[in-house]
């Protein structure tokens, strides 16, 4: 069984804790100039070359045998594009998501499943569409 939790998203940096079973594991992507990279416990597993159109999904496999049988395989998915967040100052990636055969271990924006949902109120419409959020969901007495 896998979990993952987001540590780190910027621009040019994704960090990514996953655990699987009794270790721990850091799963990285980090955008250069002319290549972005993924690397696992430091250690490249894949990279994309060129200016336009580099790699936005990887493949991954954890727990297989010395002879590259059995794990469980992963589907690591990058939306690059530069999402700016105008109240702090931040840019980042605009989505990431890993993704196993059960479904997401985690994903945040563009990537996540939760982003296709229709809003239930017009409330919910002005937080997903505008970022607004008011007060308490609470009524006074």
């Amino acid at each position: 069984m896998l979990a993952a939790e987001i540590v780190r998203l910027s621009l040019h940096h994704i960090d990514i804790k996953i655990i699987s079973g009794e270790r721990m594991h850091v799963l990285q992507w980090r955008r250069n100039l002319l290549w972005d990279e993924v690397l696992l416990d430091g250690k490249r597993q894949a990279s994309s070359h060129g200016l336009w159109g580099r790699e936005k999904v990887y493949g991954l496999v954890f727990g297989r045998d010395e002879e590259g049988r059995g794990g469980t395989q992963v589907m690591f998915l990058i939306d690059p594009a530069t999402d700016h967040n105008w109240t702090n100052g931040d840019q980042r990636v605009k989505g990431v998501r890993l993704e196993s055969r059960d479904g997401p271990l985690c994903a945040f924006g563009t990537l996540d499943p939760r982003t296709l949902e229709k809003p239930a109120t017009f409330t919910d419409w002005m937080k997903k569409n505008m970022g607004m959020e008011w007060g308490d969901d609470r009524r006074p007495n």
